[in-house]
């Protein structure tokens, strides 16, 4: 896909293309009450889209947190590219959308109900969860939620984000940086691999011409590979390793204190910064309402993002299991979309609209420029499948590099006011 198509597919999924007949006839007031759990991109979206398409239902978006930090252009921030508060937002205050700061903790079927960590209990017609994503600490040894912070993963929009910023800003010539992205599924796939070109941008700046980033992986591959490696070697050349699980890359423990990885080779490796990204799976309320399987992951009807375990029940973003679709805020805002205009289909018993889901994922390479994967999935047979993909090239001119990086700034911005609402001047 070129990037003149790849524009014109991202501002139709920024609109919702393909999701809604246009010229609908016109329908009686829809009566109803839709609660959400989670308020990030995929629950924020979803209770926008409730509210833009049937105002009468009384919707309700369950997240206590006040304020975080989003994933997308976090590593900016950490690299000191941007403010903190440029990536801070909070959940949506509007009318016509109840905002509950409570954590909900428990769900009834039959009828569905949410139980709320303050004791209240949540009566609704349907229930869309977006809970996002919680580490799996115990998977490497020596690693706890209590000593993470010492080997910022950075990955949940809370304070570790300002620690890993500090922790890079620290920097000192020769230092060596170790980023251990995870196996399997996981928030954001490109994450790791733009964050170890930003970092070594970072240093740049400051002039530090001899430090060492090594990816230690759990994969032996990971998207727009080819095209990242070249900017790497492009801009920071003999800065950035990557050692993939066939070298024995993988993290199989962790000293904390000595801040040091042990990797499945046996090599143990000391470093003046390591950000340790965990495995990952649903978050804490899906695995304990039963919404997640064996995989960790909540199986859902692809047409429609209704649970497969607990009908009435819909999940949408990263703790969702729809493959080939990655867990990406992109993602989860297209399935916000077609997940609300299905739940609205449903209160009206309708068939749910037979939508194209979009994603797009920018991954900066330096804040002026950038590299992009961008894919259209349709529900068919009862499996996502892949309509169209593209790539960034990876000798592509500066000119197309700077195109992407507008791109994904323009892409945030829009997003951003779309979830949670206030200036699109991201």
């Amino acid at each position: 896909m070129n990037i003149d198509r790849r524009r014109r597919a991202l501002l139709a999924a920024l609109a919702g293309a393909g999701l809604w007949p246009l010229g609908a006839r016109a329908r009686p007031a829809l009566k109803g009450h839709v609660a959400i759990v989670g308020g990030g991109f995929g629950g924020a979206v979803c209770a926008q889209t409730l509210r833009r398409f049937a105002p009468q239902l009384k919707i309700t978006l369950i997240e206590p947190r006040a304020q975080f930090y989003t994933g997308p252009m976090s590593n900016l921030a950490v690299a000191g590219g941007w403010a903190l508060d440029r990536v801070r937002r909070t959940p949506p205050h509007v009318e016509g959308i109840r905002l509950v700061g409570q954590r909900a903790r428990a769900l009834e079927t039959d009828p569905l109900v949410l139980h709320l960590a303050d004791g209240v209990r949540l009566r609704a017609d349907r229930i869309v969860v977006s809970p996002g994503v919680q580490m799996r600490y115990a998977e490497i040894d020596g690693l706890t939620a209590d000593n993470s912070a010492r080997v910022p993963h950075a990955w949940l929009g809370d304070a570790q984000v300002e620690i890993l910023r500090a922790r890079v800003a620290a920097l000192e010539d020769g230092a060596t940086v170790v980023i251990a992205p995870p196996a399997g599924a996981y928030r954001c796939p490109p994450g790791p691999y733009e964050r170890a070109a930003l970092i070594a941008w970072q240093l740049r700046q400051r002039n530090i011409r001899r430090a060492r980033i090594l990816i230690v992986d759990g994969k032996d591959d990971f998207t727009k590979r080819a095209a990242m490696q070249a900017e790497w070697a492009r801009l920071y050349p003999g800065v950035i390793e990557w050692v993939p699980r066939a070298q024995g890359g993988e993290v199989l423990a962790v000293d904390v204190q000595q801040q040091q990885v042990t990797l499945a080779s046996g090599e143990k490796i000391r470093a003046d910064l390591i950000s340790l990204i965990p495995p990952q799976q649903a978050a804490g309320f899906a695995q304990d309402t039963g919404l997640a399987d064996g995989s960790g992951w909540c199986p859902v009807q692809l047409s429609s993002f209704e649970s497969t375990r607990a009908p009435g029940v819909y999940v949408i973003g990263d703790a969702s299991l729809a493959e080939p679709m990655p867990k990406s805020a992109f993602s989860a805002a297209a399935q916000a979309r077609l997940t609300a205009l299905g739940v609205i289909a449903s209160l009206r018993g309708e068939a749910p609209p037979q939508g194209l889901l979009m994603n797009t994922c920018f991954s900066l390479m330096a804040p002026d420029r950038a590299v992009s994967v961008s894919a259209s999935y349709r529900a068919l047979g009862g499996r996502l499948n892949s309509v169209s993909s593209g790539v960034s090239a990876s000798d592509a001119s500066d000119a197309i590099r700077a195109r992407e990086a507008a791109l994904a700034y323009a892409w945030y911005a829009q997003a951003s006011a779309e979830a949670f609402g206030g200036p699109s001047d991201a």
